[in-house]
C-alpha cells in the first residue's frame, strides 16, 4: 500500500476521511503534518511519521500520554497507527508564544512566567521510568556535533581528522563542565523547550495554557535543561532582563540556590548551543534547509555569553581552540554547499 493510501485509509477508520487536508509548517525532522478540517468546522492535525524515513510516533504518543495525565497541555491523541507511523492529534492553534508575543510585546513576561510555572509543575513529578538518560555522558557526544559539521562547513570543506580531534576536545570539556555543575538524571526533560514549540492556550487555566509540541525526543536529566532552553532561545531574542528574570523565577518557585541555578544553565546553555550549531550547519549540508545557517550567529552569541560564565572556563577554552566565528564568508560556504554533503560519521540525533 501506498503512503497515501496508508494515510486515507487511516483517516477514514478514524471518522476523519472526508475531512479538507492542509499542509502545517513542519519541525525540523523528516515528520510532516497537515491540518483536517470536517465539513462541520472541526480541526485536528495529522502526524505523518514516516518508519521508512527513521521516524517513530511512538515516543511522541507515550510522552503526550504522560503530559496529559499530569494536567498539562499536550495535544490529545485521538487516534493512531503506530506501525505506519500515523497519528491524529489535537488541534491547538496557532498562537505560538513566538507569534503572539510578536503581535504583543507587552504580553512577553506573562507568557514566559507561565511556561517556567509549567517546568516547575513537570519537575514535581518523577519522570517516566522509561525515558532514556540525557546525562553528562549523552550531551557531551551531542556536543561533538559542532566539530563535525559546523567547523568542516563553514570552512566549505569536507571533514577531516583535525575536525575528529576537534570533536573529541569538545566533548571531553563539555562532560567535565556538566559533571560539575548539572549533573544528574532527575526531571523530566522535553529538550526543545522554546517559543516555536509553545503555545498560548488562553481559554485553559494556570499551566495547562501552556501548549506542548515537539517533545518526542524527552529524555531524564537535569531540570535546568528546559529552563536553559527556554530562556537561551536559538531562534528568537530574549533579553537579558527576561533571561535573568525567569532563572530567578524558577530559583524562588523551587528552592534552589540562585547561583547553583545559574551555572547550570550557563553549562546546560552551551552544550546545547554546540549541538544547535552542529544541528543547524548539518540541516543545511546535509538536508538541504539552508535557511538555518541565518540562525548561527544568534546561536554562536547566546554560546559566548554562556562561555562567559567562570563554570564554562575550561569549556570556552576548548571552544577557543577548536571552533570559529561565524563570519559572513563561512556561512555563505555553508549555504552554497546546501544538500550536498553526507554523514561524516555516526551522529548523535
Amino acid at each position: 500500500m501506498s503512503r497515501d493510501a496508508a494515510i486515507a485509509a487511516f483517516l477514514e477508520r478514524a471518522g476523519w476521511g472526508a475531512a479538507a487536508r492542509g499542509p502545517l509548517a513542519g519541525d525540523a525532522s523528516r515528520r510532516r503534518y497537515e491540518r483536517l478540517t470536517a465539513p462541520g468546522g472541526a480541526s485536528a492535525v495529522l502526524m505523518d511519521a514516516a518508519p521508512d524515513q527513521g521516524e517513530d510516533v511512538r515516543p511522541f504518543l507515550r510522552i503526550a500520554r504522560h503530559l496529559s495525565g499530569l494536567g498539562l497541555s499536550p495535544p490529545a491523541i485521538l487516534a493512531a497507527d503506530e506501525a505506519r507511523g500515523l497519528a491524529l492529534i489535537e488541534d491547538l492553534g496557532d498562537d505560538l508564544y513566538a507569534r503572539v508575543v510578536e503581535r504583543r510585546p507587552e504580553a512577553e513576561t506573562a507568557l514566559y512566567e507561565a511556561a517556567v510555572d509549567m517546568l516547575v509543575a513537570l519537575h514535581a513529578h518523577a519522570p517516566p521510568a522509561d525515558l532514556p538518560a540525557y546525562g553528562p555522558a549523552e550531551m557531551a557526544d551531542r556536543a561533538r556535533l559542532a566539530a563535525l559539521w559546523y567547523r568542516p562547513g563553514l570552512a566549505g570543506r569536507a571533514p577531516d581528522n583535525a575536525d575528529e580531534d576537534a570533536a573529541a576536545t569538545l566533548a571531553r570539556a563539555t562532560c567535565a563542565a556538566i559533571d560539575a555543575h548539572a549533573p544528574g538524571h532527575a526531571a523530566t526533560m522535553l529538550r526543545d523547550y522554546h517559543a516555536e514549540n509553545l503555545l498560548w492556550l488562553p481559554g485553559r487555566q494556570g499551566i495547562a495554557r501552556v501548549g506542548l509540541l515537539d517533545f518526542q525526543d524527552a529524555a531524564r536529566g537535569h531540570p535546568a535543561y528546559d529552563l536553559a532552553s527556554l530562556v537561551q532561545d536559538a531562534r528568537r531574542d530574549v533579553s537579558p532582563a527576561l533571561h535573568d528574570a525567569m532563572i530567578a523565577r524558577y530559583a524562588e518557585a523551587t528552592g534552589q540556590k540562585l547561583a547553583e541555578l545559574q551555572a547550570a544553565c550557563a553549562v546546560l546553555g552551551a552544550q546545547r548551543a554546540l549541538r544547535i550549531l552542529g544541528v543547524f550547519a548539518r540541516l543545511s549540508l546535509r538536508d538541504c534547509k539552508p535557511a538555518y545557517a541565518g540562525l548561527i550567529p544568534r546561536n554562536w552569541a547566546l554560546l559566548q555569553r554562556d562561555l562567559a560564565h567562570p563554570a564554562c572556563a575550561g569549556l570556552a577554552e576548548a571552544v577557543a581552540r577548536t571552533l570559529p566565528a561565524p563570519d559572513a564568508g563561512g556561512l555563505e560556504r555553508l549555504r552554497a554547499r546546501a544538500g550536498t554533503v553526507a554523514d561524516p560519521a555516526p551522529a548523535a540525533p
